[in-house]
């Protein structure tokens, strides 16, 4: 699996990947835990889905502790510390964070039932886009022509009640910086219906690198490929860390637009990343 590189900002590249033979005995074990979490998991949601859906639509108040259990899982089978500060907010409305790896759809989902916006290639990923269909994506395309039945659809999930999650940078980083956010997805939440009623709260995902590592262990961005990245993590002799911060919700009402709120969200999500070198 690759993705169309939009970001190759590093100066640094990761050196080549060479596990050497304990390398490998650790990518096969903690991989083989790995995809039996993710295909056990998926059939369990899948199997509680059959109930869920009939009795309750679009509502979801079964399933979403079934994705925050493996989510939080796939970090204890890689070793991984992790950690989440901050108040979730109760608020109707959205919550927008930093990108860095594909690693954030775990980090997000193990401390908090959303929804996550992807474009609409994650759909066909092998594992990620099965799970992400099963937990209730909303994928989209970077198409102006499509961009009212985006924010209708937009719309339809956050009056539901749904915590829509988006990655307003638009791309993947190396996870020591923050990209200006695009302001294109707030425009739903500008609504007549919405407006006054939704707050977003922005997120910081922060990853600290296995010990003598370089610091964009845990990016994923340009052409780097899903397979070669997750051998990478499982083949780890030590492992970091990745910590999620919550910062305080912003009242949609409370921006003159769009803009505005995207600048906002984007300020207090680079305020956990210090240091952009």
């Amino acid at each position: 699996m690759s993705r169309t590189p939009t970001w190759v900002g590093a100066d640094d590249r990761l050196p080549p990947f060479r596990p050497g033979l304990l390398g490998w005995v650790r990518v096969l074990l903690r991989g083989l835990l790995f995809v039996a979490l993710m295909f056990g998991g998926l059939v369990v949601l899948l199997a509680v889905r059959i109930v869920e859906r009939p009795a309750f639509g679009m509502a979801r108040p079964w399933t979403p502790f079934i994705t925050q259990w493996v989510c939080r899982t796939a970090f204890r089978i890689f070793g991984m510390g992790y950690s989440s500060h901050g108040e979730r907010m109760t608020h109707p409305g959205a919550v927008v964070s930093n990108h860095s790896s594909w690693m954030d759809i775990f980090a997000l989902n193990a401390g908090k039932r959303v929804y996550f916006v992807a474009k609409a290639e994650v759909a066909n990923w092998p594992v990620i886009g099965w799970l992400a269909r099963a937990t209730g994506t909303v994928f989209i395309r970077r198409d102006a022509r499509e961009a009212a039945v985006q924010k209708q659809m937009f719309e339809t999930r956050l009056a539901a009640g749904h915590k829509l999650l988006f990655f307003p940078e638009g791309t993947s980083t190396d996870g020591l910086r923050v990209l200006a956010f695009k302001p294109t997805l707030f425009a739903a939440f500008f609504s007549e219906t919405l407006r006054d009623i939704l707050w977003v709260q922005p997120v910081s995902v922060v990853y600290t690198a296995p010990e003598g590592a370089s610091r964009r262990f845990y990016g994923w961005w340009g052409d780097m490929d899903f397979g070669g990245h997750l051998m990478r993590v499982l083949a780890a002799p030590r492992q970091g860390s990745v910590e999620v911060v919550w910062h305080a919700p912003l009242q949609v009402a409370a921006f003159a637009d769009r803009k505005a709120l995207a600048k906002a969200a984007q300020e207090a999500v680079a305020r956990a990343f210090p240091d952009d070198d």
